[in-house]
């Protein structure tokens, strides 16, 4: 990140570290009361969550399971992947579209019409909102795409649109099921079947997916984004081409080993830095990478480039890596922009030009990248860039960053308003955005509210500790006062142990 001028936003920390957690829902649906039951659901449910716990998931299984009882679950895993790196949920089950929204179906739901589905069911959207918070990466797989057991009733997806198809044991049956979605940046949803294709029970006691997907989940060694790529060429070999698994959205551009390396575990913590973390990447995984990004995955082209970009190794070659992140930011890849705006502004792989790192900031900002955003929030408000001293516009930015859960702005912006620097915010508002960062995995929270709490004013330090009462972290009074109950229930929130 770019200096700052305020002594408040001057922090230099010594990073924690945390246990690098990974937590997984794993739900399958098969015993229906109202619609046709399904074969094999629970049984690719059970091998999916025995072998995610096998490769160190803290794991949920949730079978035949009520709306009631599925909201609930959902409820208490968003919990608890607020403090995990990845978060990952696998669904297996009836999977519905209506008016492009998406829907799993609980063993309970009864619909007449279509408009029932959005009372009873559960939309991708609320499972998305599940992961939402991870502080590094979000994974969902559906394997739905069954035959859509509402297929005979108005309003739901049916055959000869361009929606994903349904799975069922019979090919020839009309292409039914999910619509295609636009995740935010850094979360990814895979889908059994891409558009026109049936997703294929199999002939033994598990789906070609299912199958694929746990094969793929104990294999070291594989980043993640290569495992996923490994997934579809399997079910294409093992269906006759039949079956494509696809993907929307995107990983988080550090790299993430799923089952850890034979070299010790890398998971998602490991480093800080992508560019170090890129390096270890084993050279025939770089030759497949090569092979995607000339196939234009953006990710792989950001991986390629942050190899590039690490001067402790003999591939660096900052030129090279201008032209992958040309490649991935002119096919619209946020973070790829982000990073090459960095090397415009330094003038490092190619002559500095700020008016092109400053488009490259504002392009991947609008797209939602909160680092980006952030980063424009610094710009206004020291100036730079071309860019006169802007207060009241950087603390739009701020904001935006902030509820983007950016960890720096959140610290920062409460800060500014714990100083009376935004108006209309007061001390819960401090707590709130203090909070999400501790949640968030924010060490320079976690450091400054344990070793100088008084950096924040007593009405902000009281509400923040009502907020860590309200969540079950603490139980001590609500004086402002920072002893060693308030230390550990912050720690807690943090995601340390107490």
């Amino acid at each position: 990140m770019r200096s700052v001028l305020l002594a408040l936003l001057l922090l230099a920390l010594t990073p924690l570290q945390a246990m690098a957690e990974r937590v997984a829902l794993v739900i399958g649906m098969s015993d229906y009361v109202n619609v046709t039951k399904l074969k094999n659901t629970i049984a690719d449910a059970d091998m999916i969550a025995a072998k995610l716990q096998e490769v160190g998931f803290n794991v949920t299984l949730a079978t035949d399971k009520s709306q009631n009882e599925l909201l609930d679950i959902l409820q208490t895993f968003s919990f608890q992947a607020e403090t995990a790196d990845l978060a990952l949920v696998y669904y297996a089950g009836h999977g519905v579209e209506v008016q492009g929204v998406n829907y799993m179906v609980p063993v309970d739901a009864l619909v007449a019409k279509a408009e029932d589905i959005t009372r009873v069911g559960i939309s991708l959207n609320q499972i998305l909102k599940a992961v939402d918070s991870a502080r590094k990466m979000r994974v969902v797989i559906l394997d739905s795409c069954r035959h859509n057991p509402y297929s005979r009733i108005a309003g739901f997806n049916t055959a000869g649109d361009t929606s994903l198809s349904g799975n069922t044991s019979d090919p020839a049956a009309p292409a039914q099921g999910l619509a295609p979605v636009n995740p935010e940046l850094g979360t990814l949803v895979a889908y059994a079947a891409k558009a026109g294709q049936v997703a294929l029970d199999g002939l033994g006691g598990n789906s070609p997916y299912a199958n694929a997907l746990v094969d793929a989940f104990g294999k070291p060694d594989v980043e993640i984004g290569l495992m996923f790529r490994q997934v579809r060429d399997q079910v294409l070999k093992n269906t006759g081409n039949l079956q494509e698994p696809y993907q929307y959205g995107s990983l988080s551009g550090t790299p993430f080993y799923l089952a850890g390396t034979t070299a010790g575990t890398i998971d998602v913590a490991a480093d800080a830095d992508p560019k170090v973390a890129w390096a270890n990447i084993k050279p025939d995984q770089e030759v497949q990478m090569q092979a995607m990004a000339e196939g234009g995955d953006t990710r792989a082209l950001l991986g390629l480039a942050y190899i590039r970009l690490n001067p402790d190794q003999a591939s660096y070659n900052p030129q090279e890596a201008v032209k992958f992140l040309t490649k991935a930011a002119d096919a619209g890849a946020a973070d790829s922009q982000y990073e090459l705006a960095k090397l415009y502004e330094k003038g490092l792989g190619v002559p500095a030009d700020p008016v092109k790192a400053l488009a490259l900031y504002r392009a991947a900002a609008d797209q939602g990248l909160a680092d980006a955003v952030n980063d424009l929030g610094f710009l206004y408000y020291q100036g730079g860039l071309g860019i006169d001293p802007d207060q009241t516009t950087a603390l739009e930015y701020f904001k935006k960053a902030a509820d983007l859960r950016q960890p720096e702005a959140m610290f920062n912006y409460a800060s500014l308003i714990d100083e009376d620097q935004v108006a209309g915010k007061g001390p819960e508002d401090v707590a709130k955005y203090l909070y999400q960062a501790l949640r968030a995995g924010s060490d320079p929270v976690l450091t400054q509210l344990t070793t100088k709490p008084e950096m924040f004013k007593t009405p902000a330090r009281k509400a923040l500790q009502k907020l860590l009462k309200a969540n079950a972290f603490y139980d001590g009074p609500v004086d402002g006062d920072f002893g060693k109950s308030t230390q550990t229930a912050l720690q807690k929130a943090y995601g340390l142990p107490g």
